[in-house]
């Protein structure tokens, strides 16, 4: 990846980094110098279909529970196709993982408006019958970044919604000196596969020291859509937009991170039927905010 590929949008003392070539990863968010993601396994990593930095995670995000569902009167085999897996066979994290062919359409100093046209992809159709346009609004201010996703049927086939984002946010206090901050939710129970079981529980809004717990765990969100990770000196919070009614945190035990995930529907929403549909002619939008304060 060379250095003129790259899109920075700069406010104050506040910098994001987009890589356009490489699907539109987000490597660096910089406050005061200081650095709020974490790029677990490097850009390398991400090329061979893992994760890191602030990625898209679409058409879907996170799990399938199985490769033939249908949806929308589609019937959809992912059989056969190379998709990354959560190393149990269960396809992850969508298509869009490094895919090349993001088309900057308008920028200024600390914004940018970006599009991908998945409908002109034959390859990605296969694995998403479902033509549609994605459109990225960036925007940095003074501390924070916003991120608005939008897609557009651009046939005439409805669309379903299961994006999402994927941030790391880097600790930089150990774990037993930070929290986890919840709003008042519902926590979706999972079976061993990583998968919603139907069943939830209350979550009751408060705060947690991260310490040794590992985490990867579904909610389903209320009027209240701020998460957040804090330490002695700062915190880091995610606000979530309408569109973003679910939000997963992931954070192994021993981690230098926490993740704090967008969720435009549940896990496996593809395969339950829980995705919302979209009519040609229409649009789905959701963003959220990575902000930093200091204590």
């Amino acid at each position: 990846m060379t250095e003129g590929s790259a899109l920075r949008l700069r406010a104050a003392d506040t910098e994001a980094t987009f890589l356009p070539d490489l699907g539109m990863v987000g490597t660096a968010l910089r406050v005061d110098g200081e650095e709020l993601l974490a790029l677990p396994g490097g850009l390398e990593a991400y090329r061979a279909g893992h994760v890191t930095g602030l990625p898209l995670l679409a058409p879907w995000a996170n799990r399938l529970s199985q490769r033939q569902y249908e949806i929308a009167g589609v019937d959809v085999d992912l059989a056969g196709l190379d998709l990354p897996d959560d190393g149990h066979g269960l396809p992850i994290h969508g298509t869009m993982t490094a895919q090349p062919g993001w088309e900057i359409v308008d920028r200024t100093s600390s914004s940018a408006q970006v599009r991908f046209d998945y409908g002109a992809r034959a390859d990605l159709l296969r694995a998403f019958p479902f033509p549609h346009e994605l459109v990225l609004d960036l925007d940095v201010a003074d501390g924070r970044l916003r991120v608005g996703t939008t897609v557009r049927p651009t046939a005439d086939r409805q669309v379903p919604i299961s994006f999402g984002w994927h941030p790391y946010l880097a600790l930089h206090a150990p774990r037993a000196e930070t929290e986890l901050l919840l709003p008042a939710s519902r926590h979706l129970l999972l079976d061993d596969r990583g998968l919603p079981t139907g069943d939830t529980e209350a979550q009751r809004a408060g705060s947690v020291a991260l310490g040794d717990r590992a985490y990867d765990d579904g909610y389903a969100l209320g009027d209240n859509r701020r998460l957040a990770v804090e330490d002695a000196r700062r915190s880091i919070t995610l606000d979530l937009g309408d569109g973003y009614r679910f939000a997963q945190v992931y954070s192994p035990d021993a981690a230098a991170f926490a993740c704090l995930e967008p969720m435009t529907a549940p896990t496996n929403a593809l395969v339950t039927g829980a995705a919302r549909l979209i009519d040609p002619g229409g649009a789905f939008t959701a963003d959220f905010t990575i902000a930093v304060t200091r204590a």
